[in-house]
């Protein structure tokens, strides 16, 4: 017997979802079919793929291989069949775009539109739940296009810069701060920084402002959504580093200022992120070619 998709599908969802009888359950097996393909498994290679720890499973190091290699193939057989069904459907492909950028789903319903026009035998997704690991996505074919202001250099991917901006230090208006050209990184030491969920060192008001200083905020506050963060710094409920054009189309009338993060001000881009084999396919080449010609309505 050869190693097969199945048992690679069976791994994945037995590490998912915690037991094998919630594998089979949620593949449609029952549980000794599923236990019997692992067992056979085992068998032809003389290894065991898990080892009883408590009342769970644990991973040998078989396991755990195969397990590496299930959450890289898995996804791209997945996606390899969708897009044979849609060539025989008279499709061309479809295009999964993942989301790193909290602030930039409104500019990114201003590209889709003109996307879709321009590519109608292109089926087109938009999936948020990457926005916190969107490279490992990107990387396991989970996503084609990753929407992030905070590219990497590996040699298996390409990101391309779309528009520039500037982080901006928004404080309520009645804020001993709000009168100042730029915020010092002591200037938050007694503060309540409200950011998106994420641990500090991926926040670049932490990594290149705060940290370099030795200083830290009085309290970290995490918020889901940025339309609430801005309610929150209106209401003298903390301050906020945020997107320049963000603070420019959604916080007008509310009693807000903005000041720079340092004497220079924090500078980002906005990219688009590909795998480098897949960068000049014609639809996402279009796709590169309308996000670029599109930058947020207040730059």
């Amino acid at each position: 017997m050869m190693l097969d998709r199945q048992h690679l599908t069976i791994l994945r969802e037995v590490h998912r979802a915690g037991s094998v009888t919630a594998a089979a359950s949620s593949m449609n097996l029952s549980q000794s079919a599923a236990s019997h393909a692992i067992a056979k498994l085992e068998n032809r290679f003389q290894v065991k793929l898990w080892r009883k720890k408590g009342r769970g499973l644990e991973l040998t190091q078989a396991g755990r291989y195969l397990l590496e290699l299930a959450e890289r193939l898995v996804p791209e057989l997945d996606h390899a069949e969708r897009v044979l069904a849609d060539i025989a459907r008279g499709r061309r492909g479809a295009l999964r775009i993942g989301m790193e950028c909290h602030p930039c789903e409104k500019w990114l319903m201003r590209v889709t539109g003109p996307f879709l026009r321009a590519w109608p035998d292109v089926d087109l997704e938009v999936r948020t739940a990457f926005r916190f690991d969107g490279i490992a996505a990107l990387q396991a074919h989970e996503i084609d296009v990753l929407v992030t202001p905070d590219p990497v250099t590996l040699p298996d991917l390409h990101f391309n810069p779309v528009f520039g901006y500037e982080l901006l230090l928004a404080v309520p208006d009645s804020h001993p701060l709000a009168g100042r050209p730029f915020a010092e990184p002591s200037d938050l030491t007694g503060e309540d920084l409200l950011t998106v969920p994420v641990t500090p060192d991926r926040l670049d008001i932490y990594a290149r402002f705060l940290a370099p200083a030795e200083c830290r905020p009085r309290r970290q506050i995490a918020v889901e959504s940025t339309d609430l963060m801005l309610q929150l710094v209106a209401a003298g409920r903390g301050v906020s580093a945020l997107p320049d054009w963000l603070i420019a189309e959604d916080a007008g009338g509310m009693p807000i200022r903005t000041l720079r993060i340092g004497r220079h001000g924090l500078h980002k881009r906005i990219t688009l992120g590909v795998r480098r084999d897949e960068a000049q396919t014609d639809y996402i080449v279009g796709l590169m070619e309308i996000a670029g010609g599109i930058a947020p309505l207040s730059l």
